[in-house]
């Protein structure tokens, strides 16, 4: 039985931790984030890759960083035949890299070179891409940068967001790890080299990026808003207050109001943005608020707005 030390995080990397157990694989210990304070009130919470190696009763390792740690050398110690890793979200020291008999691979959401970091998939949104996919890859110190075992592609659909991405990718990650392991353990893969030319780098998104800008067009507007559904959510400044938007859609018009402007609120709730662009908010939350259908906001915060108004700050 091939033995595998994985390592995952998000939800992401639950399917492909699964696929292996199904698949006969022996996991030696499961490497994940430590757990952290969420929400308001701060909750501690487990990833959802520790909540499935619980379910398994399989080993945890949680340190809050890898590199000479104690639990670094006791993963050396065990002799694994590979690492597995699924959107872990640290670097792999090389000491470690090199402890394993076969190879450490890397299940990546993107089709590299494309898109090396930690926010691939939120930036194949926000750019507007056609398509994105996966990418299994053998791992080196260097970011992202090993030679690819095997690539899979699947189209962005327009009512695509972070979440919906995650969920498909995280399927096709782990039918094409499972479909490429034997070959990489039995030493016939064919390694393609990245082409160096075509290095796209996709980082972690800031605190920056999360807000929406009145100098921005409704299309990128609404990639941005897609990008950051569901964490953590794109926001606009309305009257000096945060204004998130889950969902929202390019309308089929323009307008010649100021970007920021109020194009209608009868029905619907709809933004001006630069060159004259619409966008049409679907689902919001107000600073202070649940989340809500744009009905729901219409109804309430909303009817206090007329046509015409310009509220968002720029």
């Amino acid at each position: 039985m091939t033995s595998v030390i994985f390592m995952g995080t998000p939800e992401f990397s639950v399917p492909v931790l699964e696929g292996l157990i199904e698949n006969n694989y022996e996991i030696k210990a499961v490497v994940t984030q430590p757990d952290k304070k969420v929400g308001r009130k701060q909750k501690i919470t487990k990833s959802p890759a520790k909540v499935a190696a619980e379910k398994h009763n399989l080993p945890i390792y949680q340190p809050a960083k890898l590199s000479g740690s104690d639990e670094m050398q006791e993963l050396i110690d065990m002799h694994a035949d590979l690492i597995v890793t699924a959107a872990y979200g640290q670097f792999l020291p090389t000491k470690f890299l090199n402890s394993v008999k076969i190879a450490a691979v890397n299940v990546h959401g993107s089709l590299l070179p494309k898109y090396r970091g930690g926010a691939p998939i939120q930036y194949s949104l926000i750019n507007g891409d056609a398509e994105t996919g996966i990418t299994i890859m053998e791992m080196v110190k260097k970011m992202d940068a090993g030679d690819i075992y095997a690539q899979e592609a699947i189209k962005i659909q327009p009512d695509d967001n972070a979440g919906t991405l995650f969920a498909k990718l995280a399927i096709v990650g782990r039918d094409l790890l499972l479909k490429t392991l034997p070959s990489i353990i039995d030493g016939t893969v064919k390694k393609t080299p990245q082409d160096p030319d075509k290095v796209v780098f996709s980082p972690n998104i800031t605190k920056e990026q999360e807000r929406i800008t009145t100098s921005m067009t409704a299309t990128e507007a609404n990639n941005m808003i897609r990008a950051l559904n569901p964490d953590p959510g794109a926001y606009m400044m309305v009257e000096g207050k945060r204004f998130k938007v889950w969902k929202a859609e390019v309308a089929d018009e323009t307008t010649d109001l100021k970007p920021g402007s109020v194009v209608a609120n009868k029905g619907r709730f709809a933004i001006s943005f630069a060159d004259g662009n619409v966008l049409n908010l679907l689902e919001v939350q107000p600073s202070g608020k649940k989340r809500m259908n744009i009905k729901n906001f219409l109804n309430g915060q909303g009817s206090k707005f007329t046509p015409g108004e310009e509220i968002v700050d720029k």
